[in-house]
């Protein structure tokens, strides 16, 4: 029931004539009418239909996390749809019954309207950038959603989904969309229990969601090509993201061998941004079903999308550096429920929230059995860190004898892989006894050996010449992480007819021969072996992995060491792997046995028992003091949230690059935690980001970093 000046329609026919009432109806109808039209800048003509266009605003700010009314002129009636870019004035003013003012800013149509809520005068959109259509309803709700579960703005979201325009790129026309592929073999899916099956329900057009612990050796690439091509078969699309462009490049080669050319295309930045927009925009206009990309693929707006794959989930290449900081793995959970899409996780390792998954029943695991396991890895074999070299070649390249014998057995059968914690030249220096790191007694900065064994801190220079642990008082030092170059040099004077190899940050080599080499690399730049792979593998330090402050750093060190053992041939080939950590401790045990499966089962168990994410939801609060404890005290938290701390953030070394999350120079932060219950995240991430936007339209203090599930709890 509608009213008009305090009087409702129902009572003026209740008791006026009729040729009264008729008049009355029609006054308040044109009065509506007049009231629903937009007032627009200067009188411009307004479309006919739908004359109001909702944009979204490319201000990322939380309190401005909303839709803003624009008029539409006549002019731009035709392209100005929904899903386009344009440009329009924000901030603008009203003065004598005109907008006036503000700045040009980008921002999308997301749809059109015939009347606006905002009663004062609407001003025009300013222009229409491109017709192009990039931001369709499916990838807005995927944004909206991704938004919410951490706490962010839709227009953030929106900027990592949708990539800049390039104006070359949209005036050519994407090839047309080719028929189905036929449906793949099985081939080595054959090894998994459930392999064959998984294929034929995507080709079907189900929806099968599984965790898939893919066995060792360099065949994943095919597997993941194959789970593609059986959707492609079906009729319907696949998405397939993995954590960098090697890794990329080798799934590109074995679906382009399985289905031909102009099927798929590759979204990595090493395209280049024109040659990336278009490949996007074949995806957008549903010339291509399929993508291979890099964490940003994770929002490819892949048509009737049948299958989403994600591999090596742990991976610290799949969380988003850029707020709201979203992580691939909760993307592409969210685009299988969206979609009803297949789901397939895999890896040589499995993360607790993969395993989670599991456990709720949610998916599927897909393993083989523990026969093809013994086959597929290689031996290995555990170094404690007390063991000794008992003689000089093994002392010359820092190697117990057990490493120095595996090395040198490897190399008379193939190429040998060394992998080294860290990259670079210059040790950093622990005590001998407690490792404990070895600090300037000035200004804490780390010492360094200089020429002579002298030492001297490498921030601020002051000699060190009578140092002492300030733990155990010890007065011996060792190297805390030798560089990959410093144990190249090492192994290369130990073996001197030997080629040695470096991959690491600088220079990545994807593959080396199979004839006997060492191949020194840093965790995650480890070429493939040519021919059957490396003969063996040593992995050094293992104790600076298991000794990182971090929640996950038995996981990451599991999985760390499994990628470089999966190089390794099979233990039937005489494939061997040496690993020189303590041979006791639960991450080396799941290595020993290649059980990471069983790992990550224990350690989700010990997590539920602790309340750690994943079976709680947490998120981390971070800014000055004064700010976290304001901003936490006005924040409508869940019933039974508990919070965290706060703590003093550690200050980030000098000349050590910014990351995100790191506080601005010259700043201290704090940061705390708010844990909630299972089921209680969405709640968290909309109190937090409530909070915020009051503190932003207040304009009090200044801003707090919100961070929903954070990967480096320590």
């Amino acid at each position: 029931m509608s009213r008009e000046n305090g009087r409702s329609e129902v009572g003026v026919e209740a008791s006026g004539t009729g040729e009264q009432l008729a008049l009355i109806r029609e006054a308040v109808r044109e009065k509506k009418a007049d009231r629903a039209k937009p007032r627009t800048w200067r009188g411009a003509e307004l479309a006919a239909e739908l004359p109001v266009a909702r944009v979204l605003v490319d201000k990322g700010l939380v309190h401005l996390d909303r839709y803003f009314d624009y008029a539409v002129p006549a002019a731009m009636d035709a392209e100005a749809q929904p899903g386009v870019r344009v440009r329009v004035r924000f901030g603008a003013g009203e003065k004598g019954g005109r907008r006036e003012g503000g700045k040009l800013v980008s921002g999308f149509i997301v749809e059109r309207v015939a009347e606006s809520e905002y009663r004062g005068v609407l001003a025009p959109l300013a222009q229409v950038l491109s017709p192009e259509r990039v931001l369709s309803p499916e990838l807005l709700g995927l944004c909206r959603a991704v938004a919410d579960r951490y706490a962010g703005t839709l227009a953030d979201v929106v900027q990592l989904a949708v990539p800049p325009r390039r104006a070359r790129a949209e005036a050519k026309p994407s090839p047309p969309l080719l028929a189905p592929n036929p449906p793949p073999e099985v081939g080595s899916w054959a090894r998994y229990g459930a392999g064959a099956g998984f294929l034929s329900a995507l080709t079907r057009g189900d929806a099968p969601r599984a965790v898939w612990t893919a066995l060792p050796g360099a065949t994943w690439p095919q597997e993941l090509a194959r789970a593609a091509a059986a959707a492609l078969a079906g009729g319907r699309g696949a998405l397939v993201v993995v954590p960098d462009g090697r890794a990329a490049a080798r799934v590109d080669e074995a679906l382009g061998e399985l289905i031909g050319e102009g099927r798929h295309v590759l979204l990595t930045a090493d395209a280049g941004p024109e040659e990336r927009y278009r490949r996007w925009l074949a995806v957008s206009r549903g010339s291509v079903r399929a993508v291979i990309g890099t964490r940003a693929a994770m929002f490819a707006p892949v048509a009737d999308l049948g299958l989403v794959a994600l591999w090596d989930d742990g991976d610290s290449s799949h969380s988003d550096p850029h707020a709201p900081q979203p992580h691939a793995r909760e993307v592409l959970i969210q685009r299988s429920v969206n979609e009803r899409a297949g789901f397939l996780l895999g890896g040589l390792n499995c993360t607790v929230e993969a395993a989670q998954l599991v456990e709720t029943g949610w998916a599927r695991p897909l393993t083989a059995e523990r026969e093809q396991v013994r086959a597929a890895a290689p031996l290995v074999r555990t170094i404690g860190e007390g063991d000794e070299a008992r003689d000089a070649a093994a002392r010359a390249a820092r190697l117990p004898s057990m490493a120095w014998q595996v090395v040198r057995d490897g190399l008379t059968r193939g190429p040998v892989l060394v992998q080294v914690p860290r990259r670079g030249y210059a040790p950093r220096l622990a005590c001998e006894r407690c490792r404990t790191p070895a600090r300037c007694r000035a200004c804490a900065g780390p010492l360094e050996a200089q020429e002579a064994g002298a030492l001297a801190c490498a921030w601020c220079g002051r000699a060190e010449p009578d140092w002492h642990c300030a733990e155990c008082g010890g007065a011996r030092l060792r190297a805390q992480i030798v560089g990959a170059r410093r144990t190249a040099e090492e192994l290369g004077r130990a073996f001197p007819a030997v080629p040695v190899r470096t991959s690491g940050r600088d220079h990545v080599l994807t593959t080396v021969p199979g004839a006997p080499a060492l191949v020194v690399s840093t965790p995650g730049a480890e070429p493939v072996a040519e021919g059957d792979g490396y003969a063996a593998a040593l992995l050094l330090d293992g104790w600076a992995l298991l000794g990182r402050p971090d929640l996950r750093a038995g996981e990451e060190a599991l999985r760390r060491w499994l990628g470089a053992a999966a190089l390794v041939r099979g233990q039937a080939a005489g494939g061997t792997v040496a690993v020189i950590a303590e041979p006791t401790l639960r991450p080396v045990q799941a290595l020993v046995r290649w059980d990471p499966v069983g790992h990550a089962v224990r350690e989700l168990a010990e997590r539920a028992e602790l309340g750690f994410p994943p079976v709680s939801r947490m998120a981390s609060v971070a800014g000055r003091g004064e700010d976290v404890a304001e901003l936490l005290r006005t924040a409508e938290l869940p019933p039974g949230a508990e919070v965290l701390g706060p703590v003093p953030l550690p200050v980030p070394d000098a000349g050590r690059p910014r990351r995100p999350g790191d506080p601005p120079p010259g700043e201290e932060w704090e940061r705390a935690l708010v844990r909630v219950r299972p089921g209680q995240g969405a709640a968290l991430a909309a109190a937090l980001k409530a909070a915020r936007a009051a503190r932003l339209v207040k304009r009090e203090g200044e801003a707090v970093r919100v961070r929903i599930d954070p990967p480096d709890l320590g």
